[in-house]
Order: C-alpha cells, then sequence, then structure tokens
C-alpha cells in the first residue's frame, strides 16, 4: 500500500477480537505444516502521490528487513530460513524482493504482473505512464532484474485471468527469463482459472504445490 505519511501508513488495523478463519487457499494453512506465518505483513511504501515508486524497492526492501528482525527479536522466526509470497500485487512484490536483496530462502508468487511495461498506462496507485516514466517502470519490473533473482520461486497463474495487469503472458515470459539463467523455478498453470482460484481441484492443487516449495526450500533449506 502507498501513503502520503507514515503517520497514515502507522495506523492500527487490526483487532485482537478478531477471529482467524481458513479458506480458499490462505497462507495460514501453512501454520497446519509447521510454519510461523506473518500474515498480511504491512509493506508501505510513503511518499508523494505523485512519485511515491521512485522509491518503492528501497522501501519494500527495508520493511522486509525490519520484519524479518522482528520475528527474529520475538523468537518466532529463523532468519536463515524466512519465505516470501504473495497473491497480484503481492507477487510483484515477492519477486521485486528475491530480486532486490538476500533476506529470503525461496518464494511463491500467484497471479502477477512482472514486467510493468506492459501495463504503461499506470498501475496500483501509479498515476504516471510508461512514457512518463520510464526508469521507474523498467525499476519496478523484477521481469528486468530476473537476472538477479537467485532463490527458489514457484509461479502460479490462472490460464484464464481476466485481471486487466495480470495476463499469464506476465508469468510465462518471467519463468522463460528465469529457466534461461538456471534459475530454481517452477510454473504451475491453472486450467480454467481466473485471477482468483476457485475450482476445489485447483485450491487443493495449489495449497500442495506450496507446502511442498517451502518444505524442500524453506523448511529443509541446506
Amino acid at each position: 500500500m502507498e501513503y502520503d505519511t507514515a503517520a497514515v501508513a502507522g495506523q492500527i488495523r487490526g483487532s485482537v477480537n478478531r477471529f482467524t478463519f481458513f479458506r480458499g487457499t490462505s497462507q495460514l494453512f501453512f501454520v497446519t505444516q509447521g510454519y510461523a506465518v506473518l500474515d498480511n505483513a504491512e509493506m508501505p511504501v510513503v511518499g508523494d502521490p505523485q512519485t511515491v515508486n521512485d522509491t518503492f524497492v528501497q522501501q519494500i526492501v527495508s520493511n522486509a528487513e525490519a520484519a524479518i528482525r522482528k520475528l527474529d527479536e520475538m523468537g518466532v522466526g529463523d532468519p536463515k530460513r524466512v519465505g516470501v509470497g504473495g497473491h497480484s500485487y503481492g507477487a510483484f512484490m515477492t519477486a521485486n524482493l528475491l530480486a532486490r536483496c538476500d533476506f529470503f530462502a525461496a518464494g511463491i508468487a500467484r497471479s502477477g504482473a512482472y514486467n510493468r511495461t506492459l501495463t504503461p498506462f499506470g498501475f496500483q496507485s501509479e498515476r504516471r505512464t510508461l512514457w512518463e516514466a520510464p526508469e521507474t517502470y523498467i525499476k519496478m519490473s523484477p521481469f528486468m532484474h530476473a537476472n538477479l533473482i537467485n532463490e527458489p520461486i514457484l509461479l502460479i497463474h490462472g490460464m484464464a485471468d481476466n485481471n486487466s495487469g495480470t495476463f499469464p503472458i506476465q508469468s510465462e515470459r518471467l519463468f522463460a527469463a528465469l529457466k534461461g539463467f538456471g534459475t530454481t523455478a517452477r510454473f504451475v498453470y491453472l486450467p480454467y482459472e481466473s485471477h482468483g482460484y476457485s475450482a476445489r481441484e485447483s485450491v487443493l492443487h495449489v495449497l500442495a504445490e506450496m507446502f511442498e516449495w517451502f518444505d524442500r526450500y524453506v523448511k529443509n533449506k541446506k
């Protein structure tokens, strides 16, 4: 999320009186597999709405470092065995983190957009076009920095994704680039699924893929 000021970004949004519930392909299912889960971590990007994305990469890397340090201080996380994942814009963030830092053992990116030149008229809260801010679009595109991704990454995408910014070609091209560089990567295509995954077969498949990936590259990392 992007914010004008740190004060706004620092507002409390949760409640101790809210029930935890599981549904679909929720990351909370990792708790059943022996993981500690930082759910819906805040990754604020603070700055002028017109130019806030100019420092997007630096800010999310700092956010990730702070989160890992805090989990270590609390005694619930091993800094050498932390995985990161996200869906849609969270997948985009995940790929950027793997390209720009070495804090994570592996990542899972679902239904993301990785090449911002394919969304040239803005995305999320970016108000400028590609032609107005080409450097920012390129800097924020993990596809353009695929050579820097050296951690195992699992890509998942619905074959019928109808979201205007996350056409399946986004994952197809990132996967092709990663394989070209010899990166450990896996690409799972879900037939008939759109931006979210609904079919029972798809939900169970996604959960199995995510568990197997993190078990191999995070929990049992050598």
